[in-house]
């Protein structure tokens, strides 16, 4: 990516405004050890219910990369720690509601950052979901 790619995609963010995105990057740090300590035990209660498992898990790998750009690595994690909080706008035990709100953060989220998801996050994810596919074959519980 280049620097005029980057910066364009960067400018998208200034239009996602909000509760869940303000103060993202201060609270970068914080959303980072939620998302890294429950994003794949929400991820297993929840995938029935995505429907775009691989662009998800693929902002995942994205917002854990070092070479991903500060203000997106922020925002992805204040996305992604909407997703593994329980108690949210809709809270995620209400069955049939509980993810609808966090489905439409994240793919807003990933709408306006998908110039930043890289071959290489993308493959991450492919690995990632065909391996727990495997797990979930054997019955291995502990698949995510």
């Amino acid at each position: 990516m280049n620097i005029n790619e980057r910066k364009s995609s960067d400018t998208r963010l200034d239009g996602l405004e909000g509760e869940i995105l303000y103060g993202a990057e201060e609270n970068a740090g914080q959303n980072e050890k939620r998302v890294r300590g429950g994003f794949w035990k929400t991820f297993a209660k929840a995938a029935d219910k995505i429907p775009f498992l691989e662009d998800l898990v693929a902002s995942y790998y994205c917002a854990l990369d070092p070479d991903t750009p500060n203000r997106v690595r922020a925002v992805l994690f204040a996305a992604l720690a909407y997703f593994v909080l329980p108690l949210d706008s809709i809270p995620d035990f209400l069955i049939g509601f509980g993810f609808t709100d966090d489905m439409a953060v994240l793919a807003a989220v990933i709408a306006s950052i998908r110039g930043n998801i890289q071959p290489r996050h993308t493959e991450l994810a492919r690995t990632k979901l065909a391996d727990l596919a495997a797990m979930k074959e054997k019955g291995d519980d502990a698949a995510a």
